[in-house]
């Protein structure tokens, strides 16, 4: 690869050592369990915030400035000196969590590449330029000559994409069109005998195509020390951890009500009608229609009413009045009841049961004859539409929940009907249907304040 430039010969630093590790082999740190969860799930926020901003279509300049916030936020440490080995650590218990199966390697690859392109771009050039000299990514000097000769081939691209040559030492660098792809695509680049031009300050799209060719491979080779020994080696300590990240619920916990605290038995089916998510709502008008739900969905929709607010005696009642049509009162108290009050915390271990996330629910598989699940997900397109016109979808954002479907973003697809139902916007996202349910009423009650008033 060559380098084009103006006059003077950039160099790096002997002393400048780049800020941004490449992750190339894991550390010889001892880390303690918790800090090893911890750690991971701190950067899944990261990665998640990302994938969500651009699965909502934000532009690369808000791009960069969420993901720099999510990485303030999350990737902190009260000791400063132990800030870069969370970044190594986390990064590696990912790796490891997400080489699994082809699905989660691909999209480790796609948000880990994303964020390593926003890091990469709010480094000093000096810095940038020893994170080139680790991919190997050197440079010399050509003849002025060379520079003069395309001189206003470059200021015309410069021009063309709101950039000038004003700089007296912009530096150039001349690679295979090939490696640079989306510069190409944009037009971004001069070219010229199959050589791309690429500017200082776009020399990202370089070290990320390096970056993401180092990621992929080492995935590859993680997956398989995963399977043939780490597995088996760790199942009874670091494997149960290791499987459950990926779908591991980030945000607040719902096992208590935590606001509208009650719903009562002669207010549900309205309140299901206006604050359900469509995962609830579905649940729910099959229990009203057929007297009847599998385990699958006893378990889910039970959850979420314990998480709103029913109280376990009220829970006994409804789910009697409609399973005694179907089963019989006293079949009834012989076979179900003691699930609603095991979900309660009153019987077996009384444990406090948590309503399952949006990342439960998707990750599900319905059987023949199940309800439960992420309707995104489980329905048809026909099913999916019709159920989103009874909500009061328009046919407009219909289609934009449609398309999210189509592209596998469930969650944002959900995001999208709460959007749509409750004309407001929901930048945080869905991620639980108890959230969803907290916010409907939030905006509901706020609704309703405005019009008494």
């Amino acid at each position: 690869m060559e380098a084009v430039r103006s006059q003077k010969k950039p160099a790096v630093a002997d002393d400048v050592v780049p800020t941004l590790p490449l992750y190339r082999t894991a550390p010889a740190l001892e880390v303690r369990l918790e800090d090893f969860e911890l750690y991971a799930i701190d950067r899944l926020r990261v990665l998640k915030g990302i994938s969500d901003g651009l699965s909502r279509g934000k532009k690369p300049d808000e791009m960069e400035k969420l993901a720099n916030e999510l990485w303030k936020l999350h990737m902190r440490h009260p000791n400063a000196s132990e800030v870069v080995n969370k970044d190594i650590i986390s990064h590696f218990v990912l790796r490891l969590v997400y080489c699994r199966t082809e699905e989660l390697r691909k999209w480790f690859l796609s948000m880990e590449t994303s964020l390593f392109r926003y890091r990469f771009r709010f480094q000093t050039p000096e810095a940038q330029r020893a994170l080139m000299a680790e991919f190997h990514l050197l440079y010399k000097t050509v003849s002025n000559a060379e520079y003069e000769n395309v001189k206003d081939k470059l200021s015309q691209v410069a021009r063309s994409i709101g950039q000038s040559l004003s700089s007296a030492d912009a530096i150039f660098y001349k690679v295979p069109f090939e490696e640079v792809p989306d510069l190409v695509a944009t037009r971004r680049v001069f070219i010229q005998k199959g050589q791309a031009f690429v500017a200082m300050n776009q020399v990202v799209s370089l070290v990320v195509t390096q970056f993401r060719t180092l990621l992929s491979k080492a995935l590859a080779l993680t997956n398989r020390k995963w399977t043939s020994m780490i597995r088996e080696q760790e199942k009874d300590r670091l494997t149960p951890l290791i499987e459950s990240l990926s779908s591991s619920y980030l945000g607040p916990d719902y096992s208590q009500p935590r606001e509208f605290t009650e719903i009562s038995l002669k207010d549900i089916d309205q309140v299901a009608k206006s604050s359900f998510p469509l995962c609830m709502r579905h649940l729910f008008e099959k229990l009203r229609e057929d007297h009847h739900l599998k385990n699958g969905g006893r378990m889910q929709l039970g959850l979420f009413l314990k998480g709103v607010g029913l109280k376990l005696d009220d829970a006994l009642a409804f789910w009697k009045a409609e399973f005694s049509r179907k089963v019989g009162a006293e079949r009834f108290d012989k076979e179900y009841a003691y699930g609603i009050r095991h979900n309660y915390g009153k019987e077996g271990k009384r444990t406090d049961y948590t309503p399952y996330s949006c990342q439960k629910i998707i990750s599900s598989v319905p059987g023949v004859g199940d309800h439960h699940g992420c309707p995104y997900r489980h329905f048809s397109e026909e099913n999916l539409r019709a159920a989103l016109g009874k909500m009061g979808v328009s046919n407009r954002a219909l289609e934009d929940v449609l398309e999210k479907v189509r592209n596998k973003h469930y969650q944002l697809a959900c995001t999208l009907t709460f959007e749509a139902v409750h004309g407001t916007s929901c930048d945080a996202g869905i991620n639980h249907p108890n959230q969803y349910f907290i916010d409907s009423k939030k905006i509901l009650e706020s609704s309703n304040n405005a019009n008494s008033t």
